[in-house]
Formats: C-alpha cells, sequence, structure tokens
C-alpha cells in the first residue's frame, strides 16, 4: 500500500485522443492522479467535470491533471466527447497502474462482493513522491480539496 512520501510507480499510458503519457516525462511539475471506476457514471461524470472545469487552476499552480480507469480507449474518447470534457483520461486496460497504486480492491454493494476500483486520488510532487492521498473519494467538494492543497 502507497502512503504519502512513497515515490509513485511511472506509468506510461494512452489516453483518449492516443496520446501516451508517462508519469517521468512531467517532472518539474505537480500531477493529479485520479482514478475513477467507470465512464459515464453519476459519480464520475460528475468528478471528471469538475476536474475540466479546474483546469486552469491547476495549471496556474504548475500541475497536470489525470484521470484514469479500466475502460477502453474508445470508452474514454466517447465519454469526453458527450460531455466535452477537457481532463485528459488514461486508459489502463491491462491493468498495471491500478494494480501498483493498490486501488484496484475488494468492493460490496447491496450485499454483493466484486473486484474494482477504489475512488482515490494521489497528489504526485514535482519530485515524483507521493505529497498526500485520498482514498474512498466523495465526489462534493473533492477537486477544491486536492486544488486547496497545492
Amino acid at each position: 500500500m502507497l502512503v504519502e512520501g512513497d515515490k509513485a510507480p511511472n506509468f506510461k499510458l494512452v489516453d483518449q485522443d492516443g496520446i501516451e503519457h508517462q508519469l517521468s516525462d512531467y517532472a518539474g511539475q505537480s500531477v493529479v492522479l485520479y482514478f475513477y471506476p467507470k465512464d459515464d457514471t453519476p459519480g464520475c461524470t460528475r468528478e471528471a467535470i469538475e476536474f475540466s472545469n479546474k483546469l486552469t487552476d491547476f495549471s496556474s499552480k504548475n500541475t497536470v491533471v489525470f484521470g484514469l480507469s479500466r475502460d477502453t480507449v474508445k470508452k474514454h474518447k466517447s465519454f469526453c466527447d458527450k460531455h466535452k470534457l477537457t481532463v485528459t483520461l488514461l486508459s489502463d486496460t491491462e491493468p498495471f497502474v491500478t494494480d501498483d497504486y493498490g486501488v484496484w480492491q475488494e468492493k460490496k454493494n447491496y450485499g454483493k462482493t466484486y473486484m474494482g476500483i477504489v475512488r482515490s486520488t494521489f497528489l504526485i510532487s514535482e519530485h515524483g513522491l507521493i505529497k498526500k492521498k485520498w482514498t474512498n473519494v466523495r465526489v462534493p467538494g473533492h477537486v477544491e480539496a486536492v486544488l486547496d492543497s497545492l
């Protein structure tokens, strides 16, 4: 389990436009990496819209924002187009990054047990260290809390 102060695991993933992103390419900038369960569900849509609406604020603090789920690049593209999202969404279909960050966990809902992404956010410093970690995120007010932590 990753904790604040740990070195953030590097990744190389493709976004909704087919562009490859590698964490190490963003050295010298802070990175917000938020994990969400599934494209086009109510909570995930709200979170993506809120991050999209605040991208300029993050950018002004030398910070890039990535959303990440196990959905395909094609699903991410449809999700972005449908909701006019501007946040970069990374696809982890293999799934290496969700495992590396420890967010793929057993979940329970209505008495059913299954594996899924626990909504989590990592603030990674310009030096590649985990500066702050949020788990079991509730969407309302979360984007502002992340922004305030910068």
